[in-house]
């Protein structure tokens, strides 16, 4: 398809109101790591170009409200949360997580009657945590679930999540996720590539494969001499709708407003077998770092080289002037998909993908057989030959650093990784 310039409108603006800002508000997008909430119960968050305020209640609960207190416009991001709700710090007003006034402290006592604070809500909306994540849903009721993708549900892994801001606009971060040719000449040939070496190029892509399912699509590949038995062909990664990738970990890329995008990675890996039993009590997270000190991009880590192409392609990508390939095929059947779920929901129905079913939302099952890398744990060599491969990824990270998406894991987030693989004999005190 040829993407006309108010196609490519109607799919990169995603403020309230538009189309594709109508469709997404459909979801439930990941905009904190729980651990986050923790250390700091009050936290700004700008999600789909709208300014919020996402906070801990005491009691365990999440919540979601407009910046502004409805009183005199303190900022909430300051206020005090609270069993059941924040107060704002200027005037005492709380706020419950449906964005009634509960309290107005002076104006109850001073009246003897609670009508006048009844009268006043804030703009609030729905907030969860699940698998470590800060989930936030901005859409109309009923909201369907948080999806239980499979992965959620292993056991005996260390998981880890990851959140850096990506200058450019969330469609072109997710069409990535569904362009298998873009590892050959962007991840594996990169340093080849930069340092003048050419013959040192990885195989070609020789076959492609796309496949549609309930919550988006399925990519396979073959390089010049693989056959159909190659874990590539058999263990296709998946584009889930609407902003999710999902290889061996996830990675939503989350529209901060039309011109960022927040990235974030959960990363779950199966412990040895003397690690086990591996339980955590809070999953760790971290910010990443794609640029340096001085502005210039970390290309050592293959998000990293994901973010320089995002990037390049400017800040909203002008789709008018691209000529697409026949391995474009899956980039144009997942825009078809999005423009047939924005015309659904201009209908009043619900877009693809969309969970609903408690039962079915026990564990939602991949169309592939990536499970198996969680199954048992794994051997001493499966292990090294995967570290191995991490290794050639990322030639120019230090010798101990095994996370190959970003820059900057925390250290003691490596050693409680390191021990938990068996790399290591001392676990880190907390």
């Amino acid at each position: 398809m040829v993407v006309t310039a108010e196609q490519n409108e109607r799919l990169t603006r995603v403020g309230p109101g538009t189309p594709m800002g109508n469709l997404l508000r459909r979801y439930w997008h990941p905009i904190a790591a729980e651990a986050e909430l923790l250390a700091e119960p009050v936290k700004p968050v700008r999600i789909l170009g709208e300014d919020l305020v996402l906070y801990r209640t005491l009691d365990g609960r999440f919540g979601l409200i407009e910046p502004h207190c409805p009183h005199r416009r303190a900022g909430m991001v300051n206020g005090y949360a609270e069993e059941g709700g924040i107060r704002c710090s200027y005037h005492g007003w709380k706020f419950d997580l449906s964005g009634q006034c509960v309290e107005a402290p002076f104006e109850d006592l001073s009246s003897g009657s609670t009508r006048f604070r009844e009268q006043i809500c804030a703009l609030a909306y729905r907030a969860e945590a699940r698998f470590g994540l800060v989930w936030a849903y901005l859409g109309p009721a009923p909201a369907p679930l948080i999806p239980t993708w499979e992965p959620f549900t292993y056991e005996n892994c260390f998981t880890q999540i990851v959140q850096h801001v990506v200058e450019c606009n969330w469609l072109q971060c997710q069409e990535n996720s569904i362009d298998p040719v873009h590892f050959e000449w962007l991840h594996d040939n990169w340093h080849a590539g930069r340092s003048g070496h050419p013959e040192r190029y990885a195989a070609k892509h020789a076959t492609l494969g796309f496949d549609e399912w309930e919550h988006g699509f399925m990519y396979r590949r073959l390089h010049e001499g693989e056959d159909e038995s190659s874990d590539s062909w058999r263990n296709g990664r998946l584009c889930i709708m609407p902003n999710l990738f999902a290889p061996l970990h996830f990675e939503w890329r989350v529209p901060i407003d039309d011109h960022r995008t927040l990235s974030v990675i959960w990363m779950s890996e199966r412990v040895v077998a003397e690690r086990e039993p591996y339980r955590q009590e809070v999953i760790p997270a971290w910010w990443g770092q794609h640029v340096d000190a001085s502005g210039k991009p970390i290309t050592s880590h293959v998000l990293g080289q994901d973010v320089v192409s995002w990037t390049g392609q400017g800040v909203i990508a002008d789709r008018t002037k691209e000529h697409l390939g026949r391995s474009d095929r899956g980039v144009q059947m997942f825009r078809r998909r999005l423009i047939a779920d924005m015309e659904a929901v201009e209908r009043g129905e619900d877009p693809s993908g969309l969970v609903r079913d408690p039962e079915a939302n026990q564990c939602i099952r991949f169309p592939n057989e990536l499970r198996n890398q969680f199954v048992a744990a794994p051997t001493p060599e499966r292990l090294a030959a995967r570290l191995a491969v991490l290794k050639r990824v990322m030639p120019g990270s230090r010798p101990d650093d095994y996370f190959f998406l970003l820059e900057g894991q925390p250290d003691e987030v490596h050693q409680e990784w390191a021990w938990a693989m068996g790399l290591s004999d001392t676990r880190p005190t907390a």
